[in-house]
């Protein structure tokens, strides 16, 4: 097919596929779910790469505002998402939009989504028109300057655009202009939490009748002493929390109020009036002042049920917060610490900026308080470790939740991943401005040191510069290091491979390594002249691999020949970025309850390709984070901390040896894809955590080796593929604990799931 920049128009159909129906009153389509998706019908297929102008006529009836985006198939379904592209339209409610996208391979199949939540819109007659670089460019930059936004923002923009076309040339000018211009409008998340909320966790009177109802079926109805110090609180925030606990369903509660001896004089009387007005609320009046740990310790002295629930004194608490809490009792009797996920909420009552938390992560944990809101404590436990510590303000909670996981198993640790807490956004609170209390910082990094050396651990916990609130630990490794076994599977390619093993010999840190190049049938006479080059290097091995290619056996294999008690699992298409990175993933899989460990991947142009993997994403798994900018903090700074994750890219892939062994290494049925989650998933079979960390980072020319799955060939044994792993795994693939059911598994990931995805709250 021939299409000439300006001129040849490809009209497509478009066909209803995933989450829209049409309204069969006016025709008009309406998106059911968060992920509504139409085919784009074509005999003009496949379309050549290139930068196309787009006419849609689309028209907004209900809903938030829509943000579309192309999925374009270059080949390769793994990595589909990653190549999505967002198309910024200007013209949100009028019925034509017009605008510029840039298709970066030859596009076998595309895909169109128009909204990332429900509503209902008009949709039809969709063109593309192929068009040169100038005119692609004069139109995104008219686009930019017709975008609502400030004038300091719009020189920003310009200024970014002229400096990087004075260091870049004219490819540096158009990859800033396409950045801004396809950049998805920040508003889009909060709108998208707005619909969320209303169509999912609506208070409305019919759903607070049936969970009030709900709790006479339950067996145990255990007694909540709600613990909560007051110091100089506003009256209307004071207020409005004890109205918020008043307003529970679930009506077995004691609320335990310590005031801190406020000044304030209305504090002393509003909380008087409060006690009298309800037999459940107990106040204790401090003649002295002794901060949060005191007052909190004053109020646990009063309180006489079964559970303590934490809550600061101008947040709110969800009407159904201690009903579901009481129902995972209920579910979970081994159940003795309990969080549940949280949002912010403003001074006029608006819902946003919410946590959808994993289940139990004890790394993350370490990096910051993932725990907070809503906690709740066995009351025995919280009195067993002596209730709250003194000297620790700010961190006061964290500091207990640290005593108490000290002498708990992962099991009896909950998670309920529902907003049950409403932390309340004003000025000079930590949820508005962390940087406002940086004592608290101070005594979050205390009380992980003091935790570390409870445990006898000899890690050590480092600030995170730029990062208030948030924790690195680094795990020393002993003297001497033990041997890694660097293992690089290749097939000619030399251009990579020199790359990779120049840039681990050159850069690398680590003490005692070696470096096994597993030679699978290259043929090119550079390749083989490499390798009698690299005979020299006395820690350089080259290991002939005579088969044909399986991912799996090459390195099963590999490993049988290593001198290494830790293996690190390298692709030829990886360069080192930061020296320290074997230190970092050695120090974690050193770890009696590590397995595997996984860095952080980015694409050469300084995007995301690898922060763990999320499992159930697009089928099977697929990479959280791809395709973002190097630094994007991610969720709460998840991409930036280092967690636990349910599987890793063995990309870079760093396990203890007898551990590889004793799941047998990989399976060799499984000969490309997904072989590295296979093997995590019986890793974390065998009780031991997979770690992702951000501070160990390198380069991935992906798919430069072997290039897309762009044959009937590759793509029936990808689906073959897919289909061994969701046989063998089934439901786990479904049910990750490091990813809320709160979040999307199709579509772009840590995107809200409309709706959310059923599953049992989980401890682990």
């Amino acid at each position: 097919m021939s299409i000439d920049g300006n001129a040849g128009v490809i009209t497509m159909e478009l066909s209803g596929h995933r989450h829209v129906k049409r309204d069969d009153a006016d025709g008009a389509w309406i998106a059911i779910g968060n992920d509504s998706q139409f085919l784009c019908l074509s005999d003009k297929f496949p379309l050549p790469g290139g930068w196309y102008h787009v006419d849609l006529r689309m028209q907004r009836l209900k809903g938030p505002e829509m943000w579309p985006y192309f999925y374009p198939f270059y080949g390769d379904w793994e990595n589909l998402e990653k190549h999505k592209v967002f198309v910024p339209f200007f013209n949100q409610d009028g019925g034509e939009h017009q605008g510029i996208v840039r298709l970066t391979h030859d596009v076998l199949q595309l895909r169109f989504d128009p909204s990332v939540a429900v509503g209902k819109f008009t949709l039809d007659e969709l063109k593309l028109q192929r068009v040169g670089k100038a005119r692609a460019a004069k139109e995104m930059l008219q686009g930019v300057l017709r975008r609502p936004a400030g004038v300091f923002t719009k020189i920003r923009w310009l200024s970014s655009l002229l400096v990087q076309g004075l260091i870049g040339g004219p490819s540096g000018f158009a990859e800033r202009l396409y950045r801004i211009y396809s950049e998805r409008p920040t508003a889009a998340a909060r709108v998208a939490y707005d619909t969320w909320v209303e169509l999912y966790d609506a208070n409305t009177p019919e759903r607070l009748e049936a969970e009030r109802a709900a709790v006479g079926d339950l067996v145990k109805k255990p007694l909540f002493s709600i613990i909560m110090p007051a110091y100089n609180t506003p009256e209307k925030w004071l207020r409005k929390c004890v109205e918020s606990v008043k307003a529970q369903v679930y009506p077995h509660w004691e609320l335990c109020i310590a005031n801190d001896a406020s000044p304030a004089p209305h504090v002393r009387r509003v909380l008087d009036e409060l006690a009298a007005g309800d037999s459940r609320i107990k106040v204790v009046h401090r003649e002295v002042n002794g901060h949060i740990s005191a007052a909190s310790n004053s109020a646990i002295e009063v309180a006489t049920g079964e559970w303590l629930v934490l809550l600061d004194h101008d947040d709110e608490l969800h009407p159904l917060a201690l009903s579901e809490v009481a129902k995972a009792i209920n579910e979970h009797p081994d159940w003795r610490l309990i969080y549940s996920d949280e949002d912010k909420i403003d001074e006029r009552g608006r819902r946003y900026d919410p946590y959808m938390k994993p289940d139990w992560n004890y790394d993350l944990f370490l990096s910051h308080n993932c725990i907070s809101h809503l906690g709740v404590y066995d009351a025995s436990l919280v009195r067993e470790v002596g209730g709250f510590q003194k000297g620790l303000e700010g961190s006061q909670d964290w500091d207990l939740a640290l005593r108490c996981v000290e002498r708990l198993s992962s099991k009896q640790i909950g998670h309920i991943p529902k907003v049950l807490y409403h932390w309340r956004a004003i000025v000079g609170s930590t949820a508005l401005a962390p940087q406002e209390k940086d004592y608290a910082h101070d005594a979050g990094m205390r009380a992980i040191a003091a935790h570390l050396e409870r445990i006898g651990s000899k890690a050590r916990v480092q600030d995170i510069p730029g990062q208030r609130g948030n924790y690195r630990m680094v795990y020393p490794l002993p003297s001497p290091a033990p041997k890694v076994s660097i293992i690089i599977p290749t097939r000619d390619k030399v251009g990579l491979l020199r790359a990779c093993i120049e840039s681990v010999s050159s850069l690398t840190t680590y003490p005692d390594y070696e470096i096994i190049v597993v030679d699978n049938q290259s043929e090119e006479a550079e390749t083989l002249a490499y390798f009698r080059e690299l005979e020299s290097n006395p820690r350089v091995r080259v290991l002939p691999y005579d088969k044909p290619f399986n991912y799996s056996e090459i390195n099963n294999y590999a490993v049988s020949e290593a001198k290494g008690s830790v293996i690190c699992l390298l692709n030829n298409d990886i360069t080192v970025i930061t020296p320290g990175w074997l230190e970092e993933m050695v120090g974690h899989a050193l770890r009696p309850d590590v397995g595997a460990v996984g860095a952080i991947l980015y694409y050469p142009n300084n995007t995301i390709q690898h922060a763990g993997v999320i499992l159930g994403a697009h089928g099977v798994a697929a990479h959280a984070y791809s395709g973002q900018a190097r630094g994007y903090p991610g969720h709460m700074s998840r991409a930036r901390l280092t967690q636990s994750m349910s599987a890793v890219t063995a990309a870079c892939l760093v396990v203890r040896r007898d551990t590889f062994e004793r799941v047998e290494g990989f399976d060799p049925a499984l000969q490309v894809a997904f072989n590295d989650v296979d093997l995590c998933l019986r890793i974390g079979r065998l009780g031991l955590r997979n770690i992702w960390t951000p501070f160990a980072e390198l380069y991935h020319h992906e798919s430069a080796s072997r290039g897309y799955e762009d044959t009937r060939e590759k793509a029936e044994r990808f689906n073959a593929e897919m289909i061994y792993m969701r046989s063998r795994w089934g439901e786990t693939l479904r049910d990750d604990p490091s990813y809320s059911p709160n979040f999307s598994i199709d579509d772009e990931l840590f995107e809200l799931s409309f709706p959310p995805r059923e599953r049992k709250a989980s401890s682990a």
